[in-house]
């Protein structure tokens, strides 16, 4: 087994491996089925997305190009709970910035990465629509408006 995927379980990897069996040989299979196995495996890293090709007897570089295209596709893992920073006009003159940063530094990762032990990733978006409501967060499905620095840590301890 590659080393790199060594980081994912005998269930995960036979559960790819009924996927890729499912679609062997059918035509426009290569989306669906690296949508199943990033629901598995929570992200695409090079040797599943290697693993897929060698499955579906493509050219890694197609797989590659798809998962690299679509947004969403992820090659980095994504936390059990992702945070989400508005950073859109009426958020970031309200403190959108001050959030990010405060939220940069209590999780010890920068937007687009993930806490070591997977429980959080933080990632910044331009507009959530809920300009009223500036500045906000969003956790998961849940939005947190006129958020301040300071509620930061008390609101992470929600989702611990």
């Amino acid at each position: 087994m590659s080393e790199q995927l060594k980081e994912f379980t005998p269930e995960q990897l036979g559960q790819v491996d009924e996927i890729i069996a499912n679609y062997r040989g059918k035509p426009g299979a290569l989306i669906p089925v690296l949508e199943q196995v990033q629901d598995v495996c929570g992200y695409l890293p090079m040797a599943l997305q290697t693993k897929v090709a060698d499955g579906l007897n493509l050219p890694v570089a197609n797989v590659y190009g798809v998962v690299t295209f679509y947004s969403f596709f992820t090659m980095v893992p994504k936390g059990k709970h992702v945070i989400r920073v508005c950073l859109g006009t009426a958020c970031y003159v309200r403190g959108g910035k001050r959030i990010l940063e405060k939220l940069s530094s209590s999780l010890g990762i920068d937007p687009g990465g993930c806490t070591e032990d997977r429980l959080f990733s933080l990632e910044t978006v331009r507009c959530l629509g809920a300009c009223g409501l500036a500045p906000v967060v969003v956790i998961d499905e849940d939005t947190h408006g006129q958020m301040k620095p300071a509620k930061l840590d008390e609101l992470l301890a929600q989702y611990n």
